[in-house]
């Protein structure tokens, strides 16, 4: 008779340390923009083994580098809310739609709330700093598809973006090369709030 083997045990979410520390002393952590800029130029190309590399993985990635910065997870345990990543539990998805959907993504970052992760819609590019957020409306239906990160900037002061599914670093923000823009193109500029 064989040995009987270990239950596996649902994995759990995934949180920041530095968070954690700070959750004794002040409230809000500062978001680290250096950091999530770092991450991404890190991981632009290959995927951090720590996650799941997703088919359409923009969002996903994006997620990562706010996590990376400082961002602290929202677990709610339901895909619909929250702003949260556990990895697989046997065959199921556990992360929240926000963590991997461009367009749940845009909709996490619009909503007001007081603490965690919290962003300001800007109007133009140039007002964005390292670690922003830009995300891409494609055919301009109000449906947010493609999701980047700031990571540096042209002698102009215009955003340059890294992102991956078609991975890129340090591109131009407005993506007008790429196989998906159209005139229909909408962007939606996410500032990161310093304090989270």
């Amino acid at each position: 008779m064989g040995e009987a083997l270990p239950v596996p045990q649902p994995s759990q979410p995934l949180l920041n340390k530095d968070i954690l520390r700070g959750i004794t002393g002040s409230k809000e952590v500062r978001y680290c923009r250096e950091d999530a800029a770092a991450y991404a130029d890190r991981w632009w190309k290959d995927g951090n083994p720590e996650f799941e590399v997703f088919e359409v993985d923009c969002t996903n990635y994006v997620s990562q580098c706010l996590f990376a910065g400082g961002a602290p997870i929202n677990y709610t345990g339901k895909r619909e809310t929250g702003w949260w990543y556990k990895g697989y539990n046997g065959a199921q998805e556990w992360w929240s739609f926000s963590w991997a959907v461009s367009d749940s993504l845009q909709r996490y970052l619009s909503a007001g709330r007081s603490s965690g992760l919290r962003a300001e819609t800007v109007e133009r590019a140039d007002q964005l700093m390292l670690g922003d957020i830009i995300q891409y409306d494609w055919d301009g239906n109000g449906h947010y598809q493609h999701s980047t990160i700031v990571t540096a900037f042209d002698a102009a002061g215009q955003p340059l973006v890294n992102a991956r599914t078609v991975s890129s670093r340090h591109r131009f923000w407005d993506y007008r090369d790429s196989y998906a823009w159209t005139d229909r193109t909408a962007y939606r500029f996410f500032h990161i709030n310093d304090y989270l």
